[in-house]
This record gives structure tokens, sequence and C-alpha cells, in this order.
């Protein structure tokens, strides 16, 4: 069917002005080929090309279709990971807000923004950008999708610029409402977009834009497919988050920038943990959730990597100065990621890393208190590997409502030795700053109240901030500590070191009473802590509090043990407990390299295997539990023969008891008699002079001497080991730092991963983030805190 000229110029006109040319370059790009999926896609094959329509003649028979119906639109936003890009689409409420903000927008000169992703990002609905609330990261576009495209080559359809999809709209409704089809509709860049029928739309693309590598004619007409609405096309629109957060965690990081194998970063890994969270909850609170007993559970990831290794501290231009040339790969690798455990040992930038964690956290703490005002559940913290490590002297070092009530307040300085703000300077070599202090109108009091961002605001480079906070902090000391007693963390010992040479007295202000974690002679050089208060172990610093009393601290591949050892802690007290967390779980898997356990630091008389966490589905592995029925069948079979054989030797040992001497004395049974006869027999043989009758003697006790000396003890041994085993063993307290509880919690290895435990070892270490069964321990001590009973699901 051919168009009329006032038709066909109708459908091809563009808009006029340069902007048409701009609106539909997104779909059939100009640019040099690979640029976007689009130029990726070649147009293809076995489809007709534009000027033939016969092929489709068939499909003009179907019925005549329903009246027009104006699509119903639904939002995507773009995710960008290198050169790749893909559309994903908002879950429909999400889309529901956009719309319905998309349609008051009007006239409006304001923006309007919508919360989407549970609060955790916000999108402009005019300027089409989605931004992220509580992390930095790039904003990315956002798209009201209507018509979409697909290539032979692409795996997902694809949405059209908005523009491009509403000249497609307007050709649609004049094809539906004259019913006439094989309607052709030509754009500035030379596309071309044949509606032959309602389910049967192409797109093709003009020979000048085609790839340049195509080897034959017929893959230049290669068209792509089009589809109208998303219900029309193969997506999967997630479901949406409950509004109700039942409680919020903070996830830190561990050494490196990436945090699995697939290089990703904390951002996107929590985001693996929290979807894995919430198709737990539907289908193990399956219930709860329907009767709206529950919501949701919050993670946010706490970056402190960025902080460390950015402009601010000149770390990583001060280590690539001494940087070999060779191996430049391994060596940034080195740089990037392993160092963070040398600079956590470091007094000056380990101080940078606990101060960059406790202020993530309470920002993350309070912008979410900000947009979630309803929010009355608990908070936790979850460290994986360093992080940590860094949560465990974190929380060591928190202070409680009580012990702040009996200090000194914080902020409460002594007066300073010197007078003046210049004297301090001078002191420290650094009066070239004075000027920039005095500018914003510091002295010597209100520079005790600083912070080390306070400092950095000021342009003051990292070495001067250290160098005139540590001055202060040391001058300005509570009252309390300036008799002598160096301030440490609750609950902690540290004996006298004669080879440290510290005064005796600045242990005198702490009782046996206090001392919670004990600590062995050390052995190492002299280390000078004027400057640092003591801690456990570490090199101290001066640790931030936090904003709120976590709930429990779980802690994932974690080497916390190890350190504490090598810090020369070599028990922990049972009675020991952080001063504002009360749960505390070390999680680990089997085969990671980096992780130690907690228990024997607890209970040391005690071999006590580790709590083994339970698969999502209810049931162990396969391969475990054929393992465990292999150990049951082969003990069964051991205790089966040897009974068997004992049953043997007492029958074979008693046949000729008659004519055997006694093997041993003070027997009172009927062999006792016999015995006692054969001896008499014996008695008289010797007196005639056989002396063969002992040789013939030994020869006959032999039966009854094995069976009595090995295999009896062996079975009664193998009878005590089972009963042992069947005897339920009493409940081991593994003291008060997880309120009594167990602490040792293992994850059960994955059945490809037991044939080499040394190939699966860097992944077990980063398996944490995916790992349902992770997950579900997390969700099970969040919510039976709150009463809210686990259903196993029906398999």
């Amino acid at each position: 069917m051919s168009l009329t000229p006032g038709e066909e110029g109708r459908l091809s006109q563009a808009a006029p002005g340069n902007n048409t040319q701009d609106q539909f370059v997104d779909p059939i790009e100009t640019k040099a080929p690979g640029n976007t999926p689009e130029d990726q896609v070649s147009p293809v094959v076995d489809e007709a090309s534009p000027s033939s329509t016969s092929s489709f003649e068939m499909l003009d028979m179907e019925p005549v279709p329903a009246p027009y119906r104006e699509v119903q639109p639904h939002w995507f936003f773009c995710r960008r990971a290198e050169d790749n890009m893909s559309w994903l689409p908002f879950s429909r409420e999400d889309s529901d807000n956009l719309e319905n903000a998309y349609n008051t927008l009007g006239d409006k000169e304001e923006d309007v923004v919508v919360a989407v992703d549970g609060q955790r990002y916000d999108v402009h609905v005019r300027e089409r950008k989605r931004y992220a609330v509580y992390w930095e990261q790039a904003p990315s576009e956002v798209r009201r999708c209507t018509w979409f495209y697909k290539g032979d080559k692409d795996t997902r359809f694809m949405p059209y610029p908005e523009d491009f999809s509403k000249r497609l709209e307007e050709a649609y409704m004049i094809a539906v409402t004259l019913d006439e089809w094989k309607r052709k509709l030509d754009f500035p860049t030379g596309e071309t977009v044949i509606l032959h029928n309602p389910k049967l739309i192409m797109q093709y693309q003009p020979m000048g834009l085609q790839d340049d590598w195509v080897s034959s004619p017929s893959e230049q007409t290669r068209p792509r497919t089009v589809k109208r609405g998303v219900e029309n096309i193969s997506v999967e629109i997630p479901d949406g988050e409950p509004e109700k957060v039942d409680h919020l965690v903070f996830m830190v990081h561990g050494i490196g920038p990436a945090c699995d194998l697939r290089f990703r970063s904390i951002i996107q890994c929590v985001n693996d943990f929290r979807s894995a969270s919430l198709s737990l909850l539907a289908s193990h609170y399956k219930r709860a959730q329907h009767d709206g007993q529950i919501g949701r559970v919050e993670f946010l990831p706490v970056n402190w990597h960025s902080a460390l290794h950015g402009d601010a501290t000149g770390v990583d231009e001060d280590i690539q100065r001494i940087t070999l040339p060779s191996i430049s790969r391994l060596r940034h690798f080195t740089n990037d990621t392993l160092l963070d455990l040398f600079f956590y040992n470091s007094p000056t930038y380990c101080q940078t890393i606990v101060d960059t964690v406790a202020s993530e956290i309470n920002r993350l703490h309070a912008l979410f208190r900000q947009r979630h005002p309803e929010f009355n559940g608990a908070e936790s913290v979850v460290g994986h590997s360093l992080g940590s490590l860094i949560l465990f002297d974190l929380l060591t070092n928190q202070r409680n409502g009580s012990e702040a009530k009996k200090g000194v307040p914080p902020f409460e300085p002594c007066r300073l030795s010197c007078d003046t703000l210049e004297q301090a300077l001078i002191r420290l070599g650094l009066q070239q700053y004075l000027d920039t202090l005095q500018a914003e109108n510091l002295d010597l009091e209100s520079l005790a109240l600083c912070q080390d961002s306070d400092l950095k605001d000021l342009g003051i480079p990292l070495g001067p901030r250290k160098k005139i906070l540590n001055y202060v902090r040391r001058k300005w000391l509570p009252q309390g500590y300036k008799s002598g007693a160096v301030r440490q963390a609750p609950g902690l010992q540290v004996p006298p070191d004669s080879t440290s040479g510290r005064d005796d007295n600045q242990f005198s202000g702490l009782t046996p009473q206090q001392a919670q974690f004990h600590r062995a002679q050390s052995v190492t050089s002299a280390v000078d802590y004027e400057y640092f208060d003591v801690g456990i172990g570490q090199v101290s610093i001066d640790y931030p509090q936090l904003a709120f009393h976590p709930q429990t601290f779980f802690a994932f591949g974690s080497p916390i043990g190890m350190f504490l050892t090598v810090r020369g802690l070599k028990l922990i007290d049972p009675n020991y407990t952080f001063p504002t967390c009360k749960s505390f779980y070390n999680i680990y898997h089997p085969y990671d390299p980096v992780a130690y356990r907690i228990e024997p630091m607890i209970v040391a008389d005690v071999d006590v295997e580790p709590m083994l966490i339970p698969h999502h589905k209810g049931r162990k592995r396969m391969h475990l539990e054929l393992k465990d029925s292999l150990t049951r069948m082969s003990m069964d079979l051991k205790n089966n023969v040897l009974g068997s054989l004992r049953t043997a030797w007492q029958s074979f040992a008693r046949l000729p008891v008659a004519a055997l001497p006694p093997v041993e004395e003070g027997e009172a049974t009927l062999e006792t008699n016999l015995e006692t006869q054969a001896t008499a027999a014996d008695t008289a043989t010797a007196k005639r002079g056989d002396k063969n009758a002992d040789f013939w003697t030994r020869i006959l006790e032999w039966p009854r001497a094995l069976h009595k000396h090995y295999f009896q003890a062996v079975c009664e041994e193998a009878e005590s080991s089972v009963s042992t085993e069947q005897a339920e063993q009493p409940e081991i307290k593994m003291g008060m730092l997880n309120g009594g509880r167990r602490i040792d919690y293992v994850l059960q290895e994955k059945p490809i991963e037991s044939f080499n435990e040394y190939l699966f070892a860097i992944q077990s270490h980063l398996c944490y983030w995916e790992s349902e069964d992770t997950a579900l321990l997390l969700l099970k001590e969040i919510y039976d805190k709150l009463g809210v009973t686990f259903e196993q699901p029906q398999q």
C-alpha cells in the first residue's frame, strides 16, 4: 500500500532545526563503530528489505486489531560498566511514582525529585538523572520508555530515546486508526522503520551506517526487531522493596578497592548481599511479610580505601616514588591492596583509617535517620577481612554511658604549658600556618576541639595536621589521666613490660577486675608510647565514638584471632564483652586462608568444633551428608566386626579350659575350679619330671590371653566411643562476648570446592557477599531478637 503525499510527508517529516538531528542520534548512531551497543549490532538477514513487503502478505490476513490504546510507559535507568551499557527497569512501584511525578511537572520550572530503590537513589525527573544518596557515584541516565529494539546479536531489548519513541507512537496510532499498514517511517539520520502489521515492526539502517566489517550484502540489510510496550519484551521487572526498615547494617570492606574476583567495588557487593537478603525474606519469612509483621533490612557500604589512597594523604605518590619499575602490575596490586595491612599498623595511617570508618558510619547513620524519620529499629555492623579488625578495635575502645559519667568529660582539657598558639606552633616548627589558624580565630582551646577534617578543610597538609593535633591532645589530656594512668580501652590489661622502659605507675590505676584481656609478657623491643594511649597491643590512637550502640557485630573471614595473638594476647577473659555491643559472630569459610577462630582464645582447655551454618534450603550439602554417612557406616562396621571377633575368640578360648592352667590368680568362677585342677595336674606332672608340660600349657593359653588383653579392650574402647557420641554433650559457655552463645560459625563448602581446597582458597575469602547461607544467618539473628519466627520453605 502506498501513502498519499500528504500522509507520507506527515510521517516522514522530522522536527525542524538541529534538535531533530540530535533526537535520533542515539538509536542509530552516526559515530564510529563500536562506541555504543547499537554500533555493535549489524542489521540482519532473512527479513525483507525496505522495498520488499511480499514476504509479509500472509500476516495481513490476521483479524482486525483492537482499537488504539495508549501505550503504558515504564521507566528505565542506564548502567555503564567499562565499555558496556545496559538499561535496567525500575520496579513497578518506582516506575509508577516516576510517571505520576512526570505528569505533575507541566510547565513548572522547578524539578521534581523522586526517591527510588529503597530511597538509596533520587531521580530528578525533569533532568532525567538518577543520583546516589549514600555514596559517591556518577549520575546515571533515566528514560521514560515505550518502544524498544533488539538486533540479532543483542541479548536484550534496548529502549529508544523518548523523542524517537514519540514519533513511532504517532505513526502506530495512525496505522491502527486507519487500519493501514506497511507504512514506512523515515528519519533524518537515514533510518527506516516499516510498520508491516501490529505484531511485526522492523527498523532498517542505511548503508552508510552499516559496519564496515560486514562481508556480504545480506548482512547489510539485517533489520532490528521493534516492540511496543514493556509487556511485549522479555525483561524481568524487579519487585519493589518494602518501605518499612526493621534493621540497619553497615558493612565495612577489607584490603584493596575490589571486594571479589570480579574486581567489583564494595557498593556492588553490598547490593548483591541486599538482594540475597530480600529474596530470603520472601522465602523464609513469607508469612511474617504477608501479615505485615516485618519489612526489610537495609545494608549500607562503608568505604575507607579511597580516603586512605586519595590525594589528601599523598601516600600513593610517596609509595610510587620508591617502587621498582619491574613487574609493574604485580607491584601496583601490592601497593593498592596488600599495603593496607601495613598502613593499619602505622600510627599515622591507622588514625586516618579509623577516623574514616567511624565518620563514614556516623554520616550514613545520620543521613539514614534523616530520610527515614519513622525508623525505630536497631543497628549492626559487618566487617570483612581487615574491616572486621578495624571494627573490633573500634568497638573495643567505645565508651558506654556509665563510663562517660564516671570520667572527666572528653572535651574538658587541661591548661597547656605554653600560653599562646604562636608559641605552640614555634615548638612544632609549623609557624607558617599561624596566619591560617588565626584567620579562623582559632586559639589553643578551640584547636583542642578540632578534628583532622577541620584542619584539612583549612588546607593544612596531613603531616602538619597530625603534629598539631597530636601535640594538643598530648598536652590537653583530661584530668583523670594526668596522674600517670594511661588511658586504655575498657576491659583491657597491659602488664608492665620490663623491656619497654615504661614506669610501673602507668598501670597503677588499673584493678584486676578491670582486666578482661590477658597479655603475656612482651619480649619485643622498647616502644615509645609517650604520644599514644595504650590499647590492646595495636599502635594506639585516639579512637572516635560511634553515634549509636551496635546490636551485633558480624565478622566475615576475619583475622582478628591472629592479630590478637600476634599482639601478645593469649586469652580472652570469659567475662569480657564489648562496652556497647553485646553480640559477636565470627563467620568464615573452611578454606578461607585469612580467617581465624576466636573460641579457642576464650575456652583454651576444651577442643570445640565450630558451629556448622545450615544450608539455606534446610539441609546439609549432599557431599557432606555422604561423608557423614560413610563415617557412621565405617564405625558401625568396625563395631560389628570387632563384636563378632570377640564372640568367636571367647568361644575358642573357653573350649579347652578344663585342660588349661590359670592365666591369672584370684578368679572365682567355674573356670577357677577347673583351672585349679589343671594346676594340680601340672604340679603332679612336674614332679614326675615332665619338662614338656610348661611348653604345651603356654601354647594353649594364647587364645584366651589374646582375647583378654586385646580384643576385649578394643571392643570396650569402641563401645565407649559410640556411647560418648550418642550421649548428649554438655553445653559449653563461650563467655560473654556473644552473650554466652557460640561465636565461631563455619560455612559448608560446595562440592566442587572439596576436590581441591587450595584451588578455591582465594575464592573462599571473597565468597561472603554472595553467600545466601551467610545472609540467612544474619537475618535469623536480627529477627530472632524481634520475636519473628523463622519458617523453612518446603522443597
